[in-house]
This record gives C-alpha cells, structure tokens and sequence, in this order.
C-alpha cells in the first residue's frame, strides 16, 4: 500500500535537532561561556546561573516546536520587555553572539539544522539591543 504524498506528520525542528537534550545542552553550554564573561556576567544577578540556564532552554524548546513549559510558567516571552533593565549594546550583543557560536558548534547538528538556529539567534540577539553603542 502507498502512503499518500504529505500524509506523515513532519517533524518539528525541535524533534529534528535531538529534542529536550540538545536545547538543554546548548544553553549549558552557553552559560558555561557567559558565567567567565566580565561584561555579560553581571546581567544576571542570581549567584548561581542555574535558572537563567532553564529559561533558556525552556524558551528556544518552544520557541522549536517543543513543550510549551516556558510559556505555562512564565507568560508571553516578551524578550525585549525582559531585557530592558539591561544594557545591551554593540560590545554585549557580541559577546552573547561569542558565547552562543561555541555552544551551536558544540551541539554537532547537522548543517541546515545548524544554519537554521544561527540565523534566529543573530536575529534575536540584534534585537535586543537597546543601547547605542
């Protein structure tokens, strides 16, 4: 029997990129970059990076496709009303850009999959600049 042409489900990119794992290893990974940072440390006042760590990862889960946990426990994302109190500018959208490019390439992700999430993270991270400079 044939199936017929578009009756499978498609994947979403969470799924295609390794799900809860992969999200949860780049923002590790990430954090990892960020908790040495001299100019991006001190954004985030908890003395342990830990729950920046799982906003994060719940954010871009569903932001690809995964549960909806980021949004059940906190609300709309709204990411420029969250980094406000920051100031983010040329030199900390670079270094956020640094710390992000080292955990995209330690996740091993195919290319396409890999292009994908890297150009939604430049996107994301030049919008939230909020300072010249």
């Amino acid at each position: 029997m044939e199936i017929p042409r578009g009756s499978l489900p498609q994947q979403t990119f969470y799924e295609q990129a390794g799900g809860e794992e992969t999200f949860r290893r780049l923002a590790r990974l990430f954090y990892q970059g960020v908790a040495g940072d001299p100019l991006l440390r001190p954004m985030y006042p908890e003395d342990d990076l830990g729950p920046a760590e799982e906003r994060l990862a719940l954010f871009l889960m569903q932001y690809w496709g995964g549960p909806r946990t980021y949004s059940e426990e906190r609300g709309h994302p709204r990411l420029r009303m969250r980094h406000a109190p920051f100031t983010v500018d040329q030199a900390a959208h670079d270094a956020w850009l640094r710390h992000m490019r080292a955990a995209v390439d330690g996740l091993g992700l195919e290319p396409e999959l890999e292009r994908q999430m890297w150009n939604y993270l430049v996107y994301a991270a030049r919008s939230m600049i909020n300072t010249p400079g």
